[in-house]
């Protein structure tokens, strides 16, 4: 094979990914839109094929729970701010995600964002963190509803379903993602592997103390590529308007949520190591070479693997609580 024959195939392996480390306009679906917006951009212009941006991005992070007491029943303060996170939350079917659908396929990359969906086919009244996957041609391909929000979460998320654990054709290679401590949970993990991932997205709110060791591990377990995108929050990024501002930022000084959007090889090393309280764009170049290479010894769904002995069940069906026959015309 001549020299530039090997350039070829070697560029064939390449694929150029994005991770937006950037804070919301926190609470506020428009704003936090138009400069995620210019993250796309800014991703298209440095040659990105994916741009990954981290969980609840858009409108945000429900950092106002365990700032005002969020567990206190019937609080008008919970209901207040509540009330205003459904007002600014996505509902898909209105076409709030139309504007990024047509920037990713005008820059001709693709996207993985956090949201928080508040979904038609439970009734539009409830909140789900969701991570939904844009492809380079514009077409959201899945939405995934996190399985089992987290600690103080649940007091404003409902809980998920296995509808969006999906992955996606992202050549040379195959994507899935999972929100925040999903990443946590093996069978999640092991469902995506058995689809085929061999590229790993991992959003997170915020905080080196979430990606600093997972990222690394997921990637040694699973002989892939990872990629772990943070959210970034400090106090100053709270609009003036913020109700009840004062009382969630009473006992805060500096940031509440300090990045940490990471990259890890198949090997468990390092390709960037977590990056912390700045924002910005990381841009990092993938091989997939590094993935055959290291499935030589282990491959966790394939020769590695006895489905003999060990087997998982996925339900992908959208739950709901009703199912209408109708009688016909």
């Amino acid at each position: 094979m001549d020299r530039s024959s090997q350039l070829r195939n070697s560029q064939k392996d390449q694929l150029i990914i994005g991770l937006a480390q950037m804070a919301p306009v926190w609470l506020d679906r428009k704003f936090t839109r138009e400069k995620m917006i210019s993250f796309i951009e800014q991703a298209a212009a440095r040659e990105c094929k994916l741009v990954v941006f981290g969980e609840a991005l858009l409108p945000g992070y429900p950092f106002w729970i365990e700032r005002t007491d969020g567990a206190r029943f019937n609080s008008a303060v919970q209901k207040e701010m509540h009330a205003l996170y459904m007002d600014q939350a996505v509902q898909i079917e209105a076409g709030h995600l139309e504007t990024l659908c047509r920037v990713a396929e005008q820059s001709k990359l693709a996207v993985y964002l956090g949201c928080i969906e508040r979904a038609y086919d439970r009734g539009g009244h409830s909140l789900y963190c969701s991570l939904v996957f844009i492809d380079a041609d514009g077409q959201i391909r899945s939405v995934h509803r996190k399985l089992m929000p987290t600690y103080e979460e649940r007091l404003t998320w409902a809980i998920g379903d296995g509808h969006g654990l999906c992955v996606h054709p992202l050549p040379p290679f195959t994507v899935g993602g999972l929100n925040c401590w999903e990443n946590w949970m093996p069978l999640a993990r092991s469902a995506l592997y058995g689809l085929g991932e061999d590229l790993h997205v991992a959003v997170w709110p915020g905080g080196a103390h979430n990606t600093a060791d997972i990222t690394r591990f997921i990637a040694k377990e699973s002989r892939s590529y990872v990629l772990s995108a943070s959210g970034l929050m400090k106090d100053s990024d709270f609009p003036k308007a913020t109700p009840h501002r004062d009382k969630i930022l009473a006992s805060t000084h500096g940031f509440l949520a300090n990045g940490g959007s990471c990259v890890a090889g198949p090997d468990g090393e390092w390709v960037i190591e977590p990056v912390l309280e700045k924002e910005e764009l990381i841009v990092a170049v993938l091989d997939h070479h590094r993935v055959r290479q290291e499935r030589q010894n282990f491959d966790p769904v394939g020769h590695y693997s006895r489905p003999d002995v060990l087997h998982l069940s996925l339900n992908r069906k959208r739950q709901s609580t009703l199912t209408v026959v109708d009688s016909g015309p």
